[in-house]
């Protein structure tokens, strides 16, 4: 297993859709039993269950699983920290998208406004 400060040696993630909870452990770095761990403490983290309960990570999974690996093992989060953490940044990116959001319809109101005094 690599070490804690080699998030950046990880194998690039394949471009498939989903992926097996064996395939995460090593493109991760981290123990299938770790990674059910973090499913319960992230809710973030919400793999597709199949046929026999058998997980299924997608690649935003991935990304998180590498981000969380990171928190906790490379900066020293704790759980709590790193949930915190997380949890942070999805409320920033929302209201990022909200600002992008509200920014393009204003544009085409302007626009609507503009045809509509001709």
């Amino acid at each position: 297993m690599l070490e804690p400060g080699n998030n950046n040696e990880l194998p690039p993630i394949p471009g498939k859709r989903y992926f097996t909870i064996g395939e995460v452990s090593e493109l991760c770095a981290v123990k299938p039993h770790v990674l059910r761990y973090w499913e319960q403490e992230f809710p973030q983290l919400k793999p597709v269950k199949r046929r026999g309960n058998r997980r299924y990570y997608q690649r935003r999974d991935v990304l998180i699983i590498r981000q969380i690996r990171s928190l906790l093992y490379e900066e020293g989060f704790t759980i709590g920290g790193a949930r915190q953490r997380l949890t942070g940044e999805e409320a920033r990116e929302d209201v990022s998208q909200s600002a992008q959001i509200v920014k393009q319809i204003r544009v085409e109101l302007e626009e609507v406004l503009k045809i509509l005094r001709r």
